[in-house]
């Protein structure tokens, strides 16, 4: 009988819970981590995508500043009238055989909404304000009503 026994290999009843057990601990401690890990991947595309387009926002800003992109339209204060001229481009000059200039090569995606829509402020609109008032657009934020771990909205970024 003795002999039977040392002869079968394997692992009994206790041991398979104890590995099972550890198992699931060390899961639950992963999970957190990764879920950290994908919340501050979203927080640097966002923080890249903000500042990609006010980098635009302000290459356009400095343009029809120094009239490369011909007469500023009243009311704008030579800031782009809406988010997409930065892509579609801006005829540079006055002649229709001049080039276009283009600030933004596409509109970036919102890490948290997925969506290519994003909050826009103008140099009318209250700092704070969630709606556009329409002249032109001085700012963006995201349209997420998530909170970074320090409590701060991301639309406040």
């Amino acid at each position: 009988m003795t002999r039977r026994r040392r002869e079968t290999r394997g692992l009994t009843l206790v041991e398979l819970i104890v590995a099972f057990t550890i198992l699931a601990l060390l899961t639950t401690m992963a999970v957190p981590m990764a879920q950290y890990k994908v919340r501050r991947e979203k927080e640097r595309e966002l923080r890249w995508a903000l500042r990609e387009m006010r980098t635009a926002i302000d290459k356009y800003k400095d343009a029809a500043d120094q009239g490369t992109l011909g007469q500023i339209k009243l009311g704008t204060e030579g800031y782009p009238e809406k988010l997409e001229i930065l892509v579609e481009g801006v005829q540079a000059g006055q002649a229709a055989t001049e080039k276009k200039i283009r600030f933004l090569r596409r509109i970036p995606r919102d890490p948290f909404t997925h969506g290519y829509e994003w909050g826009i402020r103008s140099t009318n609109d209250d700092p704070n304000s969630k709606s556009w008032g329409g002249q032109n657009v001085f700012d963006v934020y995201s349209k997420t009503t998530d909170k970074a771990p320090d409590g701060t909205a991301y639309s406040e970024w």
